[in-house]
């Protein structure tokens, strides 16, 4: 790159949004796929006008751009050796019209985030890709991605009501803006005549035309949207729709309208097994004429993965060699039209053999748990593969009246190649079929075996089938090749003027979609290392990055893992000694110190890889040198606990000179708990030890304890809580295990093991734990005599139903924590908050505030950047409730508004 583009780009991204160093540059060339580049430079924008000065630098010094929204591509769509532009936290602007028939998207929002929006109106967009919960707006559009439900009907292409797009040079175009769009047909009049010529080309082209629309009633985002050419005849709306599926090679997507479609509350889904493949895709034929919604076909092989899975009947075990299932889902806007489209289906499924079925049901619980067991496999064949394998899931598509055959033909291949680990799954009412496998890159062999398995797959699919080599997951460098095997010269050539005419430079992405590499699919490929058995199972899918607390200040799970192989690679193999010390260095700060080890990346990871315990094992061999002051510690936890509270008096005292000293910060807690006289029913208390030490901020309406609002609410429900003598002495031991002094951490569940066995009279009466983190940490870890109920478990069974509530006028927040989430605590928590205020405000986007116990005051930049968007959510709100002393300090500084522990709201509005 030319020192006169660098030097332009650091006058415009502040130094904070740029990224050269060794880190940024390995974790953001990483994303979904099996290929790796490293970017020169990444730069995070977060705003249009910055791209647009950036496209004109690029075309100026022509400079390759490519743009980022999540990385959930499986293609190689979003990895450069040049510069990735990645999208900030500034895109995620919604604006819901009428009563939800549309949604306006900036490309950052995320796309269950846009179907959260709509909920209130029972719409949803289109697209409902398996990786909805992670990947954006801007992945969705520019891969024209799919799912389960949408078919091609509902994808992006065919929902598409507007665009805001920037062009190469800068220019940008919103179709709903008529001055916009009436100032680009006079600037770019050429532009458009062309478009206009070669969709009149397209369309006066019979054999063209008609191969064109046969591609596009399948499911195909092989190559650029030809149909934009056969389907549109205004250039305005051809250009809108070649942008769909583009994949960053046309141009910039600013911002998109979706037409939604409806999302209905009633739904049942069910599980029919089929003696063979033939009689089973003969079903999905009859199907794709009945009230279905969604049809998933699975494989033997498939069913295999995950016969294990809890809710499985033990009979899937069992099912014969060449069985092959349909899972069925059907939604309705009212259950008596549900029932009846049931019958209907159960009807037309009477003509055919059955091996065994979980016949339909509308029990949530039934039908969530076979959806979760369809989208384990995928996971499930990464799970146990080799490690330094990858895995990888293909995606094709048959016409649907072949389909039998597509499927057949392919486990041949698995067989002919050896993937004796490859499974099938995939959408059947569009013959839309994901097979995947492991596979090994790491010798000449290896990557020769996949090299004919793909040609052979490619040969079959395209060539023979007349179907699609990618059918929902983009083009991206991994089909490239294989563009013209699949549509033929001519309208391979069409596609290059296409890019040729939207892009002159080739400077929006080069090489995906198109390429002269006839071999690019084998280059740059990933390597996976083994690193550590915690992570090794990790497919690096980007699942787990948005509930990370530190994603916007410094690294996410997958980045954090992928540079931890980096390093782990240069340690074992000796090349580039600078590299590795310069990764080692920059990932004590970005990797370590900053990640809050919440364990939150683990509900959201398909293998539940949990990164923060990595990080606890990093901070062991860190922190050996402590170990001996861990041990002090522990054995002195009543001491310091009065140490903590002596430091909390003096700083409220000196709290002027004190910069890091706000308001939120707590007062020292020295109370006693004073209980009801009369007789109740017993129950010991285990209170935190953040409870114990800190009372509420100076300036609270309630000043009591934790420990007294709790022993006062109880008492109003008959019970009493008593707090047995040495409380001050006993930890729960996460302070320790979480800076990875483990043999401490371990002496202290010890001593509170026996200490609550001597209290309760070995497990004879209950233990009320007032604090998520400690319950959490406990969780299996202590005798089993021992009934240690978490506080919101035991509020919502033994204290709602015994009191009556005066609901506030006001909306309250809520914040689920990190532990509190892991517990499964999200519904419990809203059905206790629902008895006291009509309206619960649950801000969208902040799972882990980042406080993470004592980060929060040594770190605060990490729970700075985890809160960012909280206060603005919240402002309606009278008080905010939560289920961790330490959280609620970073929640009330950042929010504004006072976060308290949930018994402090139950007992303000109990009667």
């Amino acid at each position: 790159m030319q020192p006169q583009f660098i030097q332009a780009v650091k006058q415009l991204i502040p130094a904070e949004r740029y990224f050269d160093d060794p880190v940024a540059t390995l974790a953001y060339g990483t994303d979904a796929s099996f290929y790796r580049l490293l970017p020169k430079l990444v730069l995070r924008v977060e705003s249009e006008a910055e791209v647009v000065v950036l496209l004109k630098l690029a075309n100026e010094y022509q400079v390759p751009l490519t743009f980022r929204a999540a990385g959930t591509s499986l293609s190689g769509q979003a990895v450069t050796d040049s510069v990735l532009l990645v999208l900030g936290e500034n895109w995620q602007q919604r604006e819901v019209r009428g009563l939800g028939e549309q949604i306006r998207l900036q490309p950052g929002v995320i796309g269950a985030a846009a179907n959260q929006a709509l909920t209130r109106f029972q719409r949803k967009i289109g697209p409902d890709p398996a990786s909805i919960n992670s990947c954006k707006i801007g992945g969705i559009v520019a891969n024209n991605a799919s799912g389960m439900c949408c078919g091609t009907a509902h994808n992006s292409f065919n929902t598409l009501s507007a665009m805001r797009l920037v062009l190469f040079d800068g220019t940008v175009l919103d179709t709903e803006d008529a001055q916009s769009v009436a100032s680009f047909r006079q600037s770019h009049a050429a532009l458009l005549a062309e478009l206009a010529q070669l969709g009149q080309q397209t369309r006066d082209n019979t054999e063209l035309c008609n191969k064109i629309r046969h591609k596009y009633r399948l499911k195909n985002t092989t190559g650029f949207s030809l149909n934009a050419l056969t389907e549109y005849t205004d250039p305005i709306d051809i250009l809108t729709h070649l942008m769909v599926g583009s994949e960053g090679c046309l141009g910039f997507i600013s911002a998109v309208t979706y037409n939604t479609v409806p999302d209905y509350p009633h739904r049942a889904s069910g599980l029919l097994v089929f003696p063979d493949v033939e009689s089973c895709c003969r079903a999905v034929t009859v199907l794709k004429s009945a009230p279905v919604s969604a049809v998933e076909l699975l494989d033997r092989r498939s069913l295999r993965s995950v016969e294990n899975k809890a809710g499985l009947p033990a009979w899937v075990k069992s099912l014969s060699d060449t069985a092959c299932a349909l899972l069925i889902e059907s939604t309705a806007a009212s259950n008596s039209l549900l029932l009846q489209q049931l019958d209907h289906i159960r009807s037309v499924m009477q003509a055919f053999e059955l091996e065994q079925q979980v016949d339909f049901s509308t029990d949530p619980g039934v039908y969530n748990q076979l959806w979760a067991i369809r989208k384990g496999t995928f996971p499930a064949v990464g799970a146990v593969r080799k490690i330094g394998t990858t895995v990888i899931i293909e995606d094709v598509t048959f016409p649907l009246e072949q389909l039998a055959e597509g499927v057949s033909r392919l486990q041949q291949l698995f067989d002919k190649y050896y993937y004796t680990e490859a499974i099938i799954f995939g959408h059947a009412l569009e013959g839309n079929l994901h097979f995947v496998f492991t596979q090994g890159f790491d010798d000449a062999t290896q990557v020769a075996r996949y090299e004919a398995f793909m040609q052979e797959v490619a040969n079959m699919v395209a060539g023979e089938f007349g179907g699609s080599l990618k059918a929902e997951h983009g083009t991206g460098r991994n089909m490239a090749p294989f563009v013209e095997l699949e549509w033929g010269q001519q309208a391979y050539q069409l596609m290059w003027q296409l890019k040729k005419l939207l892009d002159p430079a080739n400077i929006l992405n080069p090489d995906v979609v198109l390429s002269h590499n006839p071999r690019l699919h084998l280059q740059n490929l990933k390597p996976l290392p083994a690193t550590n058995p915690l992570v090794d199972k990790c497919i690096e899918c980007g699942f787990c990055e948005p509930v990370c607390p530190s994603r916007k200040l410094t690294l996410t799970p997958r980045q954090r893992i992928v540079t931890q192989r980096e390093i782990s690679r240069l340690s074992h193999s000796g090349d580039d000694p600078k590299r590795l010390v310069a990764l080692e260095q920059s990932y004590a700060y970005q990797g370590n110190d900053t990640c809050a080890a919440c364990g939150m990346c683990s509900t959201a990871c398909p293998v539940g890889i949990n990164t923060g315990d990595l990080t606890r094992q990093l901070r062991a061999r860190k922190h050996q040198r402590w170990q001996a002051l861990a041990a002090f510690t522990a054995r002195h936890f009543a001491a310091v606990s009065m140490m903590a509270r002596l430091g909390l008096t003096a700083g409220r005292m000196v709290s002027a000179l004190l910069p890091f000293w706000h308001k939120a910060m707590p007062t020292a807690n020295y109370a006693k708990v004073k209980t009801a006289k009369q007789e109740l029913q017993p129950i010991i208390y285990l209170a935190g030890c953040s409870g114990r030490v800190m009372a509420p901020q100076a300036e609270s309406n309630d000043k009591r304890s934790l420990l007294q609002v709790s022993t006062d609410l109880l008492a109003k429900a008959g019970y009493q809580l008593i707090v047995p003598e040495g409380i001050d002495s006993q930890c729960c031991g996460m302070p320790f295990q979480s800076k990875g002094q483990f043999t401490a951490a371990s002496q202290k569940q010890q001593q509170l093991q026996q200490w609550l066995l001597q209290a309760t009279h070995n497990g004879e009466l209950p233990v009320f734990s007032d604090t998520s983190p400690c319950s959490l940490t406990l969780q299996g870890k202590l005798d089993s005599r021992l009934n240690i109920i978490d506080s919101v478990d035991f509020l919502l069974q033994n204290v709602l139903p015994k009191l009556s509530f005066t609901k506030l006028s006001e909306p309250v927040a809520l914040h689920l924590t990190c532990s509190a989430n892991q517990l499964g605590h999200g519904d419990k928590l809203k059905q206790l908050l629902a008895a006291c205020s009509d309206e619960v405000v649950v801000p969208e986007g902040i799972s882990c505030c980042g406080f993470a116990g004592d980060k929060g005051f040594v770190l605060p930049e990490l729970n700075a950047s985890a809160l960012s968007g909280l206060k603005q959510q919240v402002s309606a709100c009278c008080q905010g409730v939560s289920t961790s002393r330490t959280c609620e300090i970073g929640l009330s500084h950042h929010a504004g508004l006072e976060y308290q522990h949930i018994v402090y709201l139950l007992d303000r509005c109990s009667n």
